[in-house]
């Protein structure tokens, strides 16, 4: 019976040898790169280095009327954000109702990483204002701060305004906050001026801004107007712009964004494609503005100065980058494509692993490791003889099936999954251990080789499957409530005890059969 089921055991387990070889070449060739060697499996944070980020919703900014929702999305763009930003296998996962993990094995940038999960990427085009409204209302403005008594800054910002008015002087009034005087149009010096473009003094400007946004002057602001500031400086100023309230659209409409140097500049730009709708809109929307300047906004700032619309803009265009390197604009095309956030985040938590811990676990895993295993194999070969060798093998197809399936689920080899591992490896040689003494016993009971060994293996059947059983039960209720480290457990716990199942009733049966086939014993040497 056993010796007649050889071949389809023998064609199951070649299938699974080559799929775990390839897996593990697989995963060799997607994680080799110019700054380091491949890794056949990827390692974790805590065995590679790397940064660990938990996140939470920023209502301060942003107040959502559902959370959970908002998690959710944030969850899925931050995945789609990671998955292009080249971190290999990052984990991206929510613990509790209000928290995100972010895990980024083997960072090299930390700063430029964070800098992406933190945008919002919220793409905005708005037309500016032309009909210079603000300057009507900057007067009633300034009356309403001085109801308040509000001071827009000190005296010792008075070489700051003199500098943007020419050298001319700036009264004592002029600093202590008059908006009238504070915000020009950035033509009244020797720069050309854009429509709805303004100019504050770069120390002044946040002062500026936190006077503009008072509730008492909010209000007074013209009717379909919105000021928003530019993303940069130029030095002495920083621009602040009149904009029509309502954006022409909005990033919900892009289907693509790519980083590219442009031929005639050499500057970095992003290039843009729209879907359907969003073209349609553009189009009208520049067809209608012909002549005019149009903003282009990302979370809420001014990306450049605006370009004039020249013709009718469908469903392409692209971003000027001014001041900005290639790779910010590739940061950007990445955030862009992934989509905007739902409700900003903020980084409660930070934790960098550097990688000579994780060199540290590795020689220290790798030493037990070889030493626990040289010591089971001495044992087993020494007190089971030739049917030790055979367990020993099947041992060795059993570690390298368990790294194969870690390289196809794309899994990190975590600390807690090589204990895992480890616990399993016990599982597997306890396995055989039941099956060899099975045998022995019936050896024991006048029983033939061949019968021995089929009622050995048959018999041990039983007990085998109820041990590894239990044990998955407790791995899922592991990996049902527990979170991190734990769950990393689990799983490789599960992998490993459901291959450990595998090769004890499958693997090594096969090996002792094909011995039987060779050698047809008549005493089992036990």
């Amino acid at each position: 019976m056993l010796l007649k089921t050889l071949t389809h055991r023998l064609v199951l387990i070649g299938i699974l040898i080559a799929g775990s070889l390839s897996a593990l070449w697989t995963n060799y060739r997607r994680t080799d790169s110019p700054d380091r060697p491949g890794m056949p499996v990827s390692l974790g944070l805590d065995l590679q280095g790397g940064m660990q980020l938990a996140l939470e919703l920023d209502q301060s900014e942003r107040r959502s009327a559902d959370p959970a929702r908002d998690i959710e999305l944030a969850l899925t763009i931050l995945r789609k954000r990671m998955d292009e930003f080249g971190v290999v296998e990052p984990l991206v996962q929510q613990a509790g109702k209000e928290r995100i993990i972010v895990e980024l094995p083997g960072l090299r940038d930390p700063e430029r990483a964070k800098a992406i999960i933190r945008r919002n990427a919220f793409l905005e085009f708005r037309i500016t204002d032309e009909s210079r409204a603000l300057d009507r209302v900057l007067p009633a403005l300034d009356r309403a701060l001085t109801g308040l008594g509000v001071s827009i800054g000190p005296t010792t910002m008075r070489g700051a305004v003199d500098r943007l008015l020419g050298g001319t002087g700036a009264p004592d009034s002029l600093v202590t906050g008059q908006l009238a005087r504070l915000i020009v149009p950035a033509g009244d010096g020797s720069s050309y001026a854009l429509p709805g473009e303004y100019a504050v003094p770069e120390p002044l400007w946040r002062s500026v801004d936190s006077a503009l946004r008072r509730a008492e002057v909010r209000r007074l602001w013209p009717r379909g107007i919105d000021l928003k500031w530019a993303d940069t400086t130029t030095g002495e100023h920083r621009l602040l712009y009149a904009l029509a309230d309502r954006p022409m659209i909005t990033g919900k409409n892009l289907v693509d964004a790519r980083a590219r140097t442009d031929p005639l500049t050499n500057g970095p730009e992003v290039t843009f494609s729209l879907d359907h709708e969003g073209g349609r809109r553009l189009g009208d929307g520049t067809g209608k503005n012909v002549g005019r300047y149009m903003a282009i906004l990302l979370d809420g700032e001014v990306q450049g100065r605006p370009p004039v619309i020249e013709s009718r803009i469908e469903r392409e265009g692209r971003i000027r980058m001014t001041g900005r390197s290639l790779a910010e604009a590739q940061d950007l095309a990445i955030t862009l494509r992934a989509g905007s956030l739902p409700t900003p985040l903020k980084i409660v938590e930070q934790r960098e692993v550097g990688p000579s811990m994780g060199e540290d676990s590795i020689r220290g895993g790798i030493t037990a490791g070889v030493v626990g295993t040289a010591l089971v194999i001495a044992i087993v070969i020494g007190y089971y003889a030739m049917s030790g060798v055979l367990a020993v093998l099947a041992l060795g197809l059993y570690a390298l099936i368990c790294f194969g399936a870690l390289a196809l689920f794309g899994a990190n080899l975590t600390l807690p999954g090589l204990a895992g591992f480890v616990l399993s490896i016990g599982m597997a040689v306890d396995a055989n251990v039941l099956i060899l003494e099975r045998v022995r016993e019936e050896v024991r009971n006048g029983r033939s080789a061949v019968t021995a060994m089929e009622y050995g293996y048959r018999e041990a059947l039983a007990t085998i499957v109820d041990s590894h059983v239990t044990t998955l039960i407790s791995t899922l209720l592991l990996f049902m409530f527990g979170t991190g480290p734990i769950k990393g457990f689990a799983v490789a716990l599960t992998i490993g005890v459901s291959i450990s199942l595998f090769t004890a009733l499958m693997v090594t049966q096969l090996m002792t059969a094909w011995w039987f086939r060779r050698t047809r014993p008549k005493v089992l040497p036990l």
